[in-house]
């Protein structure tokens, strides 16, 4: 299903109908501050492992990142954050990064397996906030590739997604054009906060 969002004026019956999607454990592409991605239900754990196939990967072996709605939900799946980084998390968030934390047992619950770290994002898009919010607790994402295709590795034009994934997923949501950089990648878990990956964000420090 192919279902269009304005990001300027959501239609809150949509975003019902696609939290509804997730709960049934339903896989969904969407856009993001950065490229387009795919998604279910953090919590549903067939979700999560049709999620894992569809990447051809065990979910144990899946480094999955969560979408929160802010810090409070952050809190619940990452270790107590020292002062630095929760003012490094407070400047960029939300934004177009993944940010990589020592993972707390609700982590390594999810996932089946023992996780010592996790990706967190709060993208800047009104629509996955919209979605996350509905939902009431995280996404577990990854994002949109196509390796048939190695010139264009992530897709932008959601017309371009559709043609190519409708018989993979349940809903394809068209939030408008996306970009081609994925989130620059943000190592929190050693001290000091390295970048591992510069991606479409600035950091702040």
């Amino acid at each position: 299903m192919f279902i269009e969002i304005n990001p300027d004026n959501i239609d809150q019956r949509l975003i019902a109908q696609v939290v509804d999607t997730l709960r049934k454990g339903k896989l969904i592409i969407f856009p993001t501050d950065s490229v387009y991605a795919v998604a279910c239900d953090a919590l549903n754990k067939k979700a999560l492992a049709d999620l894992a196939k569809w990447k051809d990967i065990k979910i144990q072996k899946a480094n999955f990142s969560i979408i929160c709605s802010d810090l409070s939900q952050v809190s619940d799946y990452v270790k107590q954050l020292d002062r630095g980084v929760f003012r490094l998390l407070k400047q960029n968030l939300p934004g177009p990064f993944t940010f990589i934390m020592e993972a707390t047992n609700e982590v390594s619950k999810l996932f089946d397996a023992s996780k010592k770290e996790i990706g967190i994002r709060i993208p800047d898009n009104k629509i996955v906030q919209a979605i996350v919010a509905e939902l009431g607790h995280p996404l577990a994402t990854t994002s949109l590739h196509d390796g048939e295709d190695e010139i264009a590795d992530y897709f932008a034009d959601p017309y371009a997604i559709y043609e190519r994934f409708d018989d993979e997923f349940e809903i394809i949501i068209d939030g408008g054009y996306g970009h081609l950089e994925p989130t620059t990648i943000v190592d929190c878990t050693q001290g000091s906060p390295e970048i591992i990956r510069q991606g479409i964000g600035q950091i702040v420090i």
